[in-house]
């Protein structure tokens, strides 16, 4: 399984990866890294990950124009997308981008590994 984590944060990536490793053994995730919305929405592009995690603010193109970027595209982007968002009342934004899902931080590592395992398994199913 493929995870691109975007942040311009680099404790907020680790954290991302500590939380997402616990899904699957750490052989079968190859972690991805875009520090600005920019760079991760080409590398979604390039490296078609299942699962994007991104910051809500991540640089000029933040996670909600990298969500609305991925999901708006001619053939939309087929992996799932989980918005970290500072404060609850940007979750209409989440949804507005396409997100699969988001959460507001401080994120509990443990909902967010049984998150992801639950989208990734709906893309199987």
């Amino acid at each position: 399984m493929k995870v691109l984590l975007v942040s311009g944060d680099p404790r907020s990536r680790e954290a991302m990866q500590m939380a997402v490793a616990g899904v699957q053994s750490p052989d079968e995730v190859e972690f991805l890294e875009a520090t600005n919305g920019e760079r991760g929405v080409a590398l979604a592009w390039e490296a078609l990950p299942e699962v994007v995690i991104a910051d809500e603010i991540v640089s000029r193109a933040g996670a909600f124009s990298l969500a609305h970027d991925l999901r708006g595209a001619p053939k939309p982007f087929d992996g799932r997308i989980i918005i970290l968002l500072e404060r609850a009342q940007d979750a209409w934004l989440a949804e507005w981008s396409g997100a699969d899902a988001w959460f507001v931080k401080p994120v509990d590592p443990l909902e967010l590994s049984a998150k992801v395992r639950e989208l990734v398994a709906e893309e199987a199913a």
